[in-house]
């Protein structure tokens, strides 16, 4: 959904056409992959953050356009709120430098930003959900500017007919409506990019779902919203309900939600395209000029502009993205499922555990996914959502059991081998998958922290929640720019 769109009201005939536009794309996409004519030797890895802003108090600043224009950065964008903004970081080899050289490379790009977000009044900071962020800051005026929201929010709101509905059921209980998508602002995520060849996209995508619940558990960092303790991950909760384009009869007909885990593990790429077509009315039917059949036939690289927008408006935590660059057409999963920060380190450390763990288990000789249901993958991530490191996950051959016993004893030595297998040697792994280790030992991580240090205050005298939650906040960002894991932030 990052490409800008016009506001416009769509007509019957801009559904057809567009439609019709969309299995014309499947059918091209079909012939590329029996032709094999996708660049994959050099496969890259890449990265997004989304970013909240906010002011000298830790409280939500809605000035991302004049944070973008201070930055003025092409690698910067805005997001949905505008308390918002995104930074694409380039894409890149897995091993190219040397140790610590991709951190490096964002640590100075946040540092940057943050510098000219400082000279307009703003602050730059990674959390899962904003802390301080209440329902009067997620109204229909905190929307960004660009017309894609406006479109995508009246399009959604048109499908429902209805408010959203919000609820939460955690350590407390959240329940409220929503008359525009702006909740869904409150999500702000970590966003790891792998490039696959078409024959290998199977396995990597099947390997990441398998994951999903395990990621999340250790990175969890989201516990609050609206001012309560919720699940430790509640931007996994509040994604899927914020939206959500079926009223309640639609879904009591079984009628798939947009943010979707999926129902199935795949045999290949084509499948999560068609299912897109086949189960999602479109939200935004804009048309391209172009016949990608002839520009096949031609010899050219098809965009298939209208199958890589209506897959942009469904929202997978593993999604197939179709990409041209200038040197041909790729194949890639973006890895949706990881909460923004705490810090640079513990999200480079997040990547490291993907990235060497999907290799590995691609190269299994009996995958993981064989051995193990689809439900139980999905069942995995919403139980990882809520209860966060100290979940209780089922993994093949060990059943049921702690998340940090399950990485420590057999997930952690698999990072390390697909790492090796990438061409990492100990020097340059130890360090990463070293936080992942400590995470596990002590059994703590950002959003742990979060909800010990609000209690910590709360006890020390501050009654006002939301005061708690905006010292928090404060103490949180100075601990995010020393870069130390947050697994070693001290509660006081």
């Amino acid at each position: 959904m990052g490409r800008d769109v016009p506001a416009l009201v769509f007509t019957r005939e801009d559904r057809r056409r567009y439609r019709q536009k969309m299995h014309t794309d499947l059918e091209v996409l079909a012939r590329m992959l029996r032709e094999s004519g996708f660049e994959s030797e050099r496969p890259r890895v890449g990265l997004e953050i989304e970013l909240n802003l906010v002011d000298d108090e830790g409280l939500p600043a809605m000035r991302n356009t004049d944070v973008l224009q201070a930055i003025a950065e092409p690698a910067w964008s805005s997001e949905l709120g505008r308390f918002n903004l995104e930074i694409n970081i380039p894409p890149r080899e897995l091993t190219t430098g040397g140790p610590g050289d991709w951190e490096r490379e964002i640590r100075d790009a946040l540092n940057h930003a943050e510098d000219r977000a400082s000279a307009v009044g703003a602050h730059l900071i990674m959390v899962g959900i904003l802390p301080t962020l209440g329902e009067a800051h997620v109204s229909e005026a905190a929307l960004s500017g660009d017309p894609r929201y406006r479109l995508l929010n009246e399009q959604i709101f048109a499908a429902r007919g209805e408010d959203l509905r919000i609820r939460v059921d955690g350590v407390e209980r959240l329940a409220t409506y929503a008359d525009t998508i702006t909740p869904e602002a409150a999500c702000t995520s970590t966003q790891f990019h792998l490039q696959v060849a078409p024959k290998e996209f199977p396995h990597y995508w099947n390997a990441a779902q398998a994951i999903a619940g395990v990621q999340i558990a250790l990175a969890a960092n989201s516990p609050y919203l609206f001012g309560k303790e919720l699940w430790r991950e509640t931007r996994i909760p509040l994604f899927e309900q914020a939206t959500d384009t079926r009223p309640e009869e639609i879904k009591a007909q079984g009628v798939r939600p947009r943010v979707w885990f999926g129902e199935r593990w795949i045999t290949s790429v084509f499948d999560l395209f068609e299912e897109n077509v086949r189960y999602f009315p479109a939200l935004l039917p804009l048309c391209d000029d172009e016949d990608p059949q002839r520009t096949l036939d031609r010899g050219g690289v098809p965009q298939l502009d209208e199958l890589t927008l209506h897959n942009g408006t469904i929202y997978r935590w593993n999604r197939p993205i179709y990409a041209v660059t200038d040197s041909g057409p790729h194949l890639r999963i973006e890895n949706r499922v990881l909460p923004a920060g705490p810090t640079v380190a513990d999200i480079i450390a997040n990547g490291a555990f993907y990235y060497g763990l999907t290799r590995a288990l691609v190269d299994e000789d009996r995958p993981v996914w064989t051995r193990m249901s689809f439900s139980v993958a999905e069942e995995n991530l919403h139980t990882a959502a809520r209860d966060g490191i100290d979940a209780r996950l089922y993994w093949p051959g060990v059943g049921e059991v702690p998340v940090t016993e399950l990485v420590l004893r057999r997930l952690l030595p698999l990072a390390h081998r697909g790492l090796e297998l990438a061409g990492m040697d100990d020097a340059w792994r130890e360090p990463l998958l070293g936080i992942i280790e400590q995470r596990c030992v002590t059994a703590r991580n950002g959003a742990l922290w979060q909800a010990e240090t609000v209690h910590h205050l709360e006890k020390a005298g501050i009654s006002d929640r939301r005061e708690a939650l905006r010292q928090m906040t404060t103490t949180y960002m100075d601990y995010m720019h020393m870069n130390a894991p947050a697994h070693t932030w001290p509660v006081d």
